[in-house]
């Protein structure tokens, strides 16, 4: 009689075991599958993090079946990213130089320009070095702090500083004064934003956009004229081999309509050309 019990016992366990237990092999790969297939990965500039989750998250509410994975890291990260045989659906520049070096190498599809960025100085709010003036940058003994030359953002300050050495404005010897001030070159905007905020630098330059309610209150602005000031362009791109080129260009054609646009001017990028 217990050989008879055994048997119907262990009967009901298998079966148990199967409607209860964990998911099959073939169920987990269906599963990644599918989300894999529902997921745009996005490389994106450092700069545009704030901008961005707002749009990912304005995106996926009009496509619930769409789940946005951003990556924000420097432009020249991001795009060694791509180079190294990283995947990705869409890469967004903060300037051209990094997306034209893809689209020679055939990595990205032909990118357009959607919106544009403009430089400011910003110091800590109480302002320990009295930074009043564009000029204040050259003082000795000044820590500013830049992105490095191969960040967007760095480069266009370097620019900056250079039409300000201008000798109708502050003289040859103005930008060689100001980058002897230099005490630490960071490798997103985001982190130039950091040690200011931190106290940990007088000054540094920045997006206009980075000056974002989060750390405006830790933050004094000085504007840049615009004729001393360089304007930075960001262009967008699906990326090449991509295995979902339609949805990846449904997100691109998103952020460059006018919904996407208004989201781009409320965190303080320009649009138009």
């Amino acid at each position: 009689m217990r050989i008879n019990l055994i048997y119907p016992l262990a009967i009901i366990l298998i079966l148990l075991l199967t409607a209860c237990g964990g998911t099959s092999p073939n169920t987990e790969a269906n599963a990644a599958t599918t989300n894999e297939e529902t997921t745009l990965t996005v490389f994106a500039a450092a700069s545009l993090t704030e901008s961005f989750t707002k749009i990912a998250a304005e995106f996926e509410s009009r496509h619930p079946e769409i789940y946005i994975l951003p990556n924000f890291a420097g432009s020249q990260s991001i795009r060694l990213q791509l180079e190294h045989g990283a995947r990705a659906d869409v890469f967004v520049s903060a300037n051209t130089l990094h997306a034209d070096a893809l689209l020679a190498a055939g990595l990205i599809q032909p990118p357009t320009i959607f919106t544009h960025n403009r430089l400011v100085v910003i110091t800590p709010a109480h302002n320990p070095a009295g930074i009043t003036t564009l000029h204040d940058l050259a003082q000795p003994g000044l820590k500013l702090v830049l992105a490095g030359p191969e960040v967007p953002v760095g480069r266009y300050a370097r620019q900056s500083l250079e039409k300000l050495s201008h000798p109708a404005m502050f003289g040859a010897a103005f930008q060689t004064q100001v980058q002897q001030n230099v005490v630490s070159e960071e490798d997103t905007v985001k982190g130039v934003v950091a040690k200011v905020q931190l106290g940990e630098a007088d000054a540094g330059i920045v997006y206009a956009s980075d000056v974002t309610p989060a750390v405006a209150d830790a933050l004094h602005v000085i504007k840049i004229p615009d004729e001393y000031n360089v304007i930075a362009d960001y262009p967008i791109a699906v990326v090449t081999g991509t295995a979902k080129p339609d949805l990846a260009q449904q997100l691109v054609d998103f952020i460059q309509s006018p919904a996407g646009q208004k989201i781009m001017t409320e965190y303080g990028f320009r649009t138009g050309p």
